[in-house]
Order: C-alpha cells, then sequence, then structure tokens
C-alpha cells in the first residue's frame, strides 16, 4: 500500500489549504483531489460529515487515496484536524513512523474568528454571533444549546484549538524535531515564496520549480443564517422537502452542474465579505489567549508575543 510521506497536520484558516493547492503543482508531489481524509483523527469523526468522497474507514482504503502516484513522487495529504487530535500524532507514526508534518499556527483570536465564520458557513455551528458562541462552550461541554444537525459538536469547543504548545508537543514526542516543520501564518502571509520554497527543501523535492502563488478557502460570512441552513439541508438532503427537492435536482441535472450550480448559489447569493470583529472582543479574547502565545514563544524560542501583538495588551 502506498502512504503519505508527509502531513500537512494544520490548523484550519490558517493557510492550510493554500500550501495544499501549491504543493500539488509540484510534478514531484502526490497529494490526492480530495483534501482532509481524516484517518488518523478517528476520536473527532463523531458523525460521518456530509462530503461526497466519504471518510476512508480502514487502512486499505485510506491507501486507495493515494494509489495514483507515480513511484518517485512524494506522497502528502492534508487534515488540519490532525494538529487539535489527541490521538493522530501517535496514530500517524505508529503507520508512517519516517513522515515529515507541517503544523501552520496563525495569531490565535484571529484564527479562532475565522474558524468561528467558516464554521457557521458549513453549518458546524449555527450561532452566527462569535461573542455567544464562545461563551456556549461550557454549556455544550455539557450536551446543552447544540446545533441540532451539526456533525461535529466537538470542534465548536473553541478553546481547545488553542493550544498550540501541547499540541506541537504531541508530534515532538513522536518524531524527530527535524521531522516537524513549523510555519508561522503571518510569515506565509508576508512571504509566500520564501516560505513554499522552505517545505519544498523539507521534503526534499526540487525548490526551484515554479510555483503559482494560491489564495484558497477565503473567510466569508452568510448573507442570512436561514438562507445558509436552507441550502445546506438541500445539499445534504436534510428533512423531506430538502429530499424531494434534492431528488428533483439530481434526476434533472448531470453531477457536474448540479455541483457547479450548488457552489454558484453558495458564493453569489449566501454568502459575502465578513464583517470585521468587534476590537473590544477580540483584545479580551487576546488577553485571556496570552498565556497560550506565550507558551509557544518558549517553546519555539521566538518571540511571538510581539509579532502577533500581545506584548502591547495591559
Amino acid at each position: 500500500m502506498r502512504l503519505p510521506d508527509f502531513f500537512i497536520a494544520g490548523h484550519s484558516k490558517s493557510g492550510t489549504t493554500a500550501l495544499y493547492e501549491m504543493l500539488r503543482q509540484h510534478p514531484q508531489i502526490y497529494m490526492p483531489a480530495g483534501k482532509e481524509p481524516w484517518f488518523f483523527a478517528e476520536e473527532l469523526r463523531e458523525r460521518p460529515p456530509p462530503r461526497p468522497e466519504g471518510i476512508p474507514g480502514t487502512l486499505a482504503e485510506y491507501a486507495e487515496w493515494f494509489s495514483s502516484a507515480a513511484p518517485e513522487q512524494r506522497v502528502g495529504e492534508a487534515s488540519p484536524q490532525y494538529l487539535r487530535s489527541p490521538t493522530a500524532a501517535r496514530s500517524i507514526a505508529e503507520v508512517c513512523p519516517d513522515a515529515r508534518i507541517i503544523v501552520i499556527f496563525r495569531e490565535p483570536a484571529s484564527f479562532l474568528y475565522s474558524l468561528h465564520l467558516q464554521y457557521v458557513q458549513a453549518n458546524v455551528e449555527t450561532e452566527s454571533d462569535f461573542a455567544r458562541a464562545l461563551s456556549l462552550e461550557q454549556s455544550r461541554r455539557l450536551g446543552l444549546e447544540l446545533p441540532r444537525h451539526t456533525y461535529w459538536p466537538r470542534a465548536i469547543f473553541y478553546s481547545d484549538h488553542v493550544r498550540y504548545a501541547e499540541q506541537l508537543r504531541r508530534f515532538h514526542e513522536v518524531f524527530p524535531r527535524g521531522n516537524v516543520h513549523v510555519i508561522i501564518y503571518e510569515d506565509f502571509l508576508a512571504d509566500n515564496e520564501r516560505t513554499i520554497r522552505e517545505v519544498l527543501r523539507f521534503l526534499d523535492v526540487e525548490d526551484s520549480v515554479p510555483i503559482n502563488q494560491s489564495r484558497a478557502n477565503p473567510t466569508v460570512s452568510p448573507r442570512s443564517q436561514m438562507l445558509n441552513e436552507l441550502v445546506h439541508a438541500v445539499g445534504v438532503g436534510r428533512g423531506p422537502v430538502a429530499n424531494t427537492l434534492k431528488a428533483s435536482i439530481k434526476a434533472l441535472t448531470p453531477p457536474s452542474l448540479r455541483r457547479g450550480a450548488f457552489r454558484y448559489v453558495q458564493r453569489r447569493l449566501v454568502f459575502g465579505a465578513p464583517t470585521p470583529a468587534d476590537p473590544l472582543l477580540m483584545a479580551d479574547l487576546r488577553k485571556k489567549l496570552k498565556p497560550e502565545v506565550v507558551e509557544l514563544s518558549r517553546y519555539l524560542d521566538r518571540d511571538l508575543v510581539s509579532l502577533w501583538g500581545y506584548d502591547a495588551l495591559d
């Protein structure tokens, strides 16, 4: 079975999709068209996500994702859930002990704001107010006030995402440090070219191959949460009305046209540019998150406190 030589392990909304799209351009690299197989984060898959390609359930099914790779290519996959998962690092090491791991960290308050918008977009989260979504975490840990149809309840325990040093340690415990490459998202934004060349050298492939820069998975916000939930329900066929409408559309249109029409409706009618986060809320959130930034700074021996503006907090 052909299994990955490297993993883009996360975080979401931190450039993982852009990096995935850029690495796929390299002739010495193979990454499957389906992103995020989630195979090594089994405990996070509380319900099957509504995706056409599904989730591989066995190692053989997982290996099928990479069966088209040429023998000389480096094989990789991108599942941002692996960085948050308490078990993924060890599970990857057991199956792929020589793998190389790429992780990306973003200023945590901006990361959580962007992540919340993505979860609202994907109907993982139905509380569109960021402040209220954060305040619901304790209730949701008790099983209360969870979105009715979410396939990923634990994803909206937002504080679990920002345990950066702890998440990185899990990979360092099972892989040599030289096999784990850390990217700071703000460095990636500031110098896309340099970052991608460093990654190519880390993967031991030719680093002078032309790579087109990619801006993938931009942050958006639903114009109407009700419309977003309706379109999503039709897309996954949830409920009798949605099932009937989806069956009618399916009978009348080919799959490629259906997918294109669905994306067009989402892009043009459902989503728009997000409004800026409330500055007071973000300042308060950064005060709460500062210990995590300090800990990661010490762990990496890099001053992320200043880079991310946490030195200016009272």
